[in-house]
């Protein structure tokens, strides 16, 4: 019941985020406003209990999630042929990226560690 509850939040957030994105003129999409509105909210423990709830269920099923991505692409084979050497240069580049931020953030947070023990 936890899970389903927390699932019904996390999808109002969703909803409210979609909402504001389209009231107000921001240039962010709707759920991504609804994670930021989420953010806080997780203070209070209700809702904590609950998000997290649903949240261990869906990490623990995460594969899953990607096999629709996986039979989109196989069934797109053909679209993707001609550009197979752009899309892998794409992720090759992003994952890279990914890592260069990630060791630089870690570098930073043990210099500042650092600094202040």
């Amino acid at each position: 019941m936890q899970a389903l509850i927390g699932f019904t939040l996390l999808l109002l957030f969703q909803v409210f985020g979609e909402a504001l994105s389209r009231a107000l003129p921001l240039q962010l999409p709707g759920p991504v406003i609804g994670l930021l509105l989420l953010w806080p909210a997780l203070s209070n423990t209700w809702i904590l209990q609950h998000v997290r709830a649903v949240a261990e269920f869906l990490l623990a099923n995460l594969s899953l999630l990607f096999v629709p991505v996986g039979v989109g692409v196989i069934i797109h084979l053909d679209v993707l042929g001609p550009i197979w050497w752009q899309v892998g240069l794409i992720l090759l580049l992003s994952t890279l990226l990914g890592l260069v931020v990630t060791v630089a953030v870690l570098v930073g947070l043990f210099r500042r560690e650092g600094d202040d023990g």
